[in-house]
């Protein structure tokens, strides 16, 4: 498996940055080679040259259509991140749906 970089588009950062470490935690546990990063809004455009794929938090659902527009120019996929992923901070289910989407 080739190293996929997950970027979370967040706001202030606590529950992405805990996202992102429950996330990198879950790939670490099954050997993977993930890297993992939350970073504000203003910072993701930097980016796009070098992540696979780029999850919003829930609080940006009504810029995906934005955000994509500027990741299309790469063909990185923009997701919501699901509410009840979000929620519960999970990084496993996070995981398994940036992999799901990658390989589809």
């Amino acid at each position: 498996m080739k190293k996929i970089f997950i970027m979370l588009c967040c706001g202030a950062g606590i529950s992405s940055g805990m996202l992102a470490t429950r996330t990198r935690n879950a790939a670490k546990e099954k050997a993977l080679p993930v890297t993992v990063e939350a970073r504000s809004e203003s910072e993701v455009a930097e980016y796009f040259s070098v992540i696979d794929i780029l999850f919003l938090g829930p609080h940006y659902a009504s810029q995906q259509k934005e955000f994509q527009k500027q990741a299309d120019r790469y063909h990185i996929p923009v997701l919501v991140v699901p509410q009840e992923i979000y929620g519960r901070l999970d990084g496993k289910a996070l995981l398994e749906l940036a992999i799901n989407t990658l390989n589809n």
